[in-house]
């Protein structure tokens, strides 16, 4: 492993670690919202935003499963000593890291039973860009209606209407992300 694998975490753990923390909520709460996480420099092909997720969200404790388009042996180097988190199988994993073309379809991945429907998977969708425009987003956390640049629909509706199963996903483009809870309803309009 490089040094620089290593000195590319939180210049401040506890400061940056507790605000990155309050914009990933931040964007969960508010389904649609695009915030920057803008903390850290990870190991390419990672973005900053992906990778500040990572580093807030994950633990020893953590199954990662990392698709082929973010993962090398640089990144499962630096999130392994940054996190300690493990990588494992797809559908055993808690986060799940790669593009929308690896992600989908949804149904590979955890998403909880009911008496657990916590127990589910947290898909981290690397994008091109993010956009407060496309689908409409409604629900638990939207006055009226918020916008967000989403790859598709259907997989969003179906993954909806098992509420309250499901995957909640966090989409990253460079420093920016949002999120979409498995309670946001998506429609064209």
């Amino acid at each position: 492993m490089s040094n620089s694998n290593i000195s590319n975490g939180f210049a401040s753990p506890s400061e940056d670690g507790a605000r990155a923390f309050r914009a990933i909520m931040t964007a969960m709460a508010r389904p649609g919202k695009i915030l920057d996480l803008d903390f850290l420099t990870p190991p390419e092909p990672l973005s900053p935003a992906a990778g500040t997720v990572l580093l807030t969200l994950c633990d020893p404790d953590t199954p990662i499963k990392l698709l082929s388009t973010v993962s090398n042996k640089e990144v499962k180097d630096w999130l392994a000593f940054q996190t300690g988190a493990v990588t494992t199988e797809a559908h055993l994993a808690s986060f799940v890291i790669g593009s929308w073309q690896e992600l989908n379809p949804i149904n590979q991945f955890k998403k909880g039973n009911s008496k657990y429907p916590d127990r589910s998977a947290t898909l981290i969708v690397e994008c091109d860009d993010l956009k407060d425009s496309g689908m409409a987003l409604r629900g638990p956390g939207i006055e009226t209606v918020s916008y967000l640049s989403l790859p598709e629909i259907e997989a969003f509706q179906k993954n909806n209407a098992q509420f309250p199963l499901g995957v909640d996903f966090i989409f990253c483009a460079g420093s920016k992300i949002a999120a979409l809870p498995r309670s946001t309803k998506v429609t064209k309009d």
